[in-house]
């Protein structure tokens, strides 16, 4: 009876699990820094819907106007610094981008733990949407230190994201060309700034308790484990790779961070920005996620979250390179290329079926 029990405890918790939302969209960030000075930061966005994204190019001298919980116009600036970077929904929103200077921001899904800033009529002037932060960062900015005090700076309030009906829970990522990295996280309605020494990024919980959950994998180890006697008997590993034995391998937040923190921090160093960006793309293979392998329910639905983009940003050379779900070939915009004077603000479609090259005609 006592089984039989505990099996219809688990079926109910089970039960239970599949009437509550899905899981947040599992984005992870990492960070190269190659033997030639540059510094890489790459991630991948995962949802379970298409974002409609496409890559922005914002010129110097872009106005802009920040989104308020009542409506009414909040935060005004214009762009010092060009821009290369990913929207969504058409909108002139950065949800991963770079500037001229060489300074890099992310967003990514922060739910259960964001908690903005509360907004008065005096403070109006200073707010703008959380979705908006990275951009109006990025064209402010060229140091983690500068983004930092422009953050202390503004109010980041409670306002709907009209695409989804409710407030975006956020939090994000600046790195600069020195290597610095920050995390950006309001929490209990205030901003809590994280140094952020690994440059790994992931979702919820908070970035400190992901630090600290690193204190149980210690034993971790690129070596393979030595041979043991046990009672006279030789044990050894089966293959390559008994170091890292225990590594968790799915898809929630904390385990990506462990492995975003394993393979960012074991790879073999590289010369070159070029061979960084390649290595950036080849690690985030291991946290490319294919529909079906996460799914929960939301709206009375399943739903599936999968990898809609991966972006890899060379903050020495200001390059921007992308592959998207529907097409893995490797694409890049050149910050020192465009015309950050243009004016107007330009969309590159990022739309595209994969190529596939036919090489049968070699064989003959």
């Amino acid at each position: 009876m006592k089984a039989l029990f505990r099996v219809a405890v688990i079926l109910g918790i089970v039960g239970l699990a599949a009437l509550t939302p899905s899981a947040a969209p599992a984005c992870t960030g990492i960070t190269i820094k190659p033997k030639d000075g540059s510094v890489i930061f790459a991630r991948t966005l995962e949802f379970a819907v298409d974002l409609k994204s496409n890559i922005l190019v914002v010129p110097r001298g872009t106005d802009f106007v920040g989104n308020t919980p009542g409506g009414k116009p909040g935060l005004r600036w214009k762009s010092k610094y060009g821009i290369v970077g990913m929207n969504a929904f058409g909108l002139p929103i950065i949800a991963d981008g770079l500037n001229e200077k060489g300074l890099h921001v992310g967003l990514f899904y922060f739910p259960g733990y964001a908690q903005y800033q509360a907004v008065t009529d005096q403070n109006i002037p200073h707010t703008l949407a959380p979705e908006q932060l990275s951009g109006y960062i990025l064209g402010t900015c060229g140091t983690v230190a500068e983004a930092v005090e422009a953050a202390k700076g503004v109010k980041v309030a409670e306002v709907v994201f009209k695409e989804f009906g409710f407030v975006l829970p956020v939090h994000c990522i600046v790195t600069d060309g020195s290597g610095k990295a920050v995390v950006l996280e309001y929490v209990g309605g205030e901003l809590t700034v994280h140094r952020n020494p690994l440059g790994v990024m992931s979702n919820s919980p908070t970035f400190d308790w992901h630090m600290t959950n690193l204190s149980n994998y210690v034993n971790m180890t690129v070596s393979n484990v030595p041979k043991i006697d046990v009672g006279g008997n030789e044990i050894k590993g089966l293959g390559q790779g008994s170091g890292m034995l225990g590594i968790p391998g799915d898809f929630t937040p904390p385990s990506r961070f462990v492995r975003a923190v394993a393979f960012s921090k074991s790879a073999v160093p590289v010369d070159s920005a070029r061979e960084g960006v390649l290595q950036a793309f080849h690690i985030l293979n291991q946290f490319d996620i294919p529909k079906g392998a996460a799914r929960g329910i939301e709206h009375g639905k399943e739903v599936a979250d999968y990898t809609l983009w991966t972006s890899v940003s060379d903050l020495k050379n200001l390059r921007y390179y992308y592959r998207t779900y529907e097409n893995s070939r490797i694409r890049m915009v050149d910050l020192k290329a465009v015309n950050l004077d243009a004016g107007t603000v330009k969309t590159i479609s990022i739309k595209g079926e994969e190529e596939i090259e036919d090489v049968s005609a070699e064989t003959k």
